[in-house]
């Protein structure tokens, strides 16, 4: 029974050592780690822990700093409709849009594209026994959720994200926010 335990163990290190040493992040970022936003000068920072723990509920912590997730169809944006876009809870820096939020059925919320692919960053997740991409925040390091190959045209991908590491911001409060530049993205009219 000891060594059945010991084998147990020295497999659960090697899991462990095979996360830990995952293929490193897969990136589209460009070379600067503190580089403006678009249109604006802004810079995204992640704040120190003291100042995180303060800042999130434990949720929001758990789910951005120890890659945790969230329950599906009890999260805040899941079954947003209103317009506007996503930022990182962490760091503020946008990550998505509602113009291109779909309901995926899955109780998380779902986009088919990223409203700035610059700001997120893709890392193989071989925790619980399967192979699935991370994705996290460029500036902010937050654990967004993953991205499916399974999503709608004209991408064909599901950007499942946990409403605990994103804020919204509404179109009406984007100027006010800092966030004026993404208005024209709203200019057009939209259908559902």
């Amino acid at each position: 029974m000891k060594r059945l335990s010991w084998i147990c163990l020295a497999i659960a290190a090697l899991v462990a050592a095979t996360v830990t040493l995952a293929e490193p992040r897969l990136t589209r970022l460009t070379e600067s780690e503190n580089e403006p936003a678009p249109g604006g000068d802004r810079m995204y920072q992640k704040p120190d822990d003291a100042t995180l723990r303060a800042k999130l509920t434990p949720l929001q912590y758990r789910v951005t700093q120890e890659d945790g997730t969230e329950r599906p169809f009890d999260n805040e944006y899941w079954d947003n409709k209103r317009e506007g876009i996503y930022v990182d809870v962490v760091s503020g820096e946008p990550l998505f849009s509602s113009r291109e939020k779909y309901k995926s059925g899955t109780g998380w919320p779902s986009f088919w594209a990223p409203l700035e692919a610059d700001n997120l960053v893709e890392k193989v997740d071989k925790k619980l026994f399967m192979t699935r991409t991370e994705v996290r925040s460029k500036h902010g390091d937050s654990h967004l959720g993953h991205v499916f190959p399974d999503g709608p045209e004209p991408t064909g991908l599901r950007y499942c994200m946990n409403s605990a590491s994103l804020r919204f911001i509404p179109v009406e409060d984007l100027e006010a926010e800092g966030y004026g530049e993404y208005s024209k993205h709203f200019a057009e009219p939209h259908g559902d």
